[in-house]
């Protein structure tokens, strides 16, 4: 399923944001002192989404981001404002905006600034495996870096192509060029990987 930020309400994204910052499960009582309430409606969009986790615990749920969440949460930083939106929303983009920016020079993923303390945030390598297997029609089959490349956004590329020359060697994960190279389009030539002299434009990960 493919979606942005301009999919997601002013709330929704706002949402994300807090959840972002915060970098922990958070329950509905905190996540209405520090931002905007979700609804249900809200609430089963994200879920279905696969932005957010929510758990009901004690009477109260829970929620937290997913891999996928952190991704769009990427997205949101340069998005922009919401048609509609307020002056301080607007100054709130703003803000956003510069941040990102700055990720972008220092080479610096979300994960490295708001990843939680009481937690190591994940490596590369299992970043593209989860990127992978949200992808991926089945197990094993192909896809391309061009498209992994995408949901890995918020890792830096130097990252990401050192840990795809690690994953190489692992029995379960293959790297080919395309066969037919008169298809690859300019951003699929950009997305390779080079391994052995030779660039690579899909990955397979599985039996």
């Amino acid at each position: 399923m493919t979606f942005t930020p301009a999919d997601l309400t002013g709330t929704e994204r706002s949402v994300l944001l807090v959840l972002m910052a915060e970098a922990r499960p958070v329950p509905n009582p905190d996540l209405v002192a520090l931002g905007p309430k979700l609804d249900k409606p809200g609430r089963d969009k994200l879920n279905a989404l696969g932005l957010i986790e929510s758990d009901r615990s004690s009477g109260r749920f829970v929620h937290e981001l997913t891999d996928r969440g952190w991704r769009l949460c990427h997205d949101i930083l340069a998005a922009g404002p919401p048609p509609r939106s307020t002056g301080p929303a607007k100054t709130l983009y703003t803000v956003l905006g510069s941040l990102a920016r700055y990720l972008r020079r220092a080479d610096l993923s979300l994960a490295d600034v708001f990843g939680s303390d009481g937690q190591a945030p994940a490596t590369a390598e299992e970043r593209i495996r989860r990127a992978y297997a949200d992808l991926a029609p089945r197990p094993g089959g192909w896809v391309s870096l061009t498209l992994l490349r995408t949901e890995l956004a918020d890792t830096p590329r130097a990252e990401v192509d050192a840990a795809l020359h690690s994953l190489f060697r692992a029995p379960d994960v293959s790297l080919i060029p395309e066969e037919n190279q008169k298809v690859l389009t300019a951003a699929d030539r950009g997305a390779a990987v080079v391994i052995g002299d030779e660039s690579k434009h899909l990955i397979a990960i599985g039996p």
